[in-house]
């Protein structure tokens, strides 16, 4: 992959790969891109054994957070979910437990 692949990974117009590693960081995203993205993302992280995920979603309007709160909600694979602690981005990001 070249230099330029790196600095700007929509150029493509390809799927951009996130790497699973517990911490989702959705501030490039938008609100209705939510769903999709956070449901594949908890799937990979389950697979790869990631049982605790960090999901950041900014403290701008709440927009966004209301977002991610209403898919976690629905979500099978979400044990439980709360603020993370202010160390770790307090009412900007969720702290995720994801099931076995």
């Amino acid at each position: 992959m070249e230099q330029e692949d790196l600095e700007n990974p929509f150029e493509n117009g390809g799927p951009v790969r996130i790497p699973v590693d517990g911490e989702l960081d959705l501030h490039t995203f938008s609100p209705r891109e939510v769903s999709g993205l956070l449901e594949d993302y908890l799937e990979e992280c389950q697979k790869a054994g990631i049982l605790e995920v960090r999901v950041v979603c900014g403290k701008g309007t709440g927009a966004l957070r209301r977002s991610v709160e209403a898919c976690l909600q629905r979500n099978p694979r979400v044990a439980g979910f709360s603020q993370a602690p202010p160390k770790a981005g307090g009412w900007g990001a969720l702290l995720v437990r994801v099931r076995k």
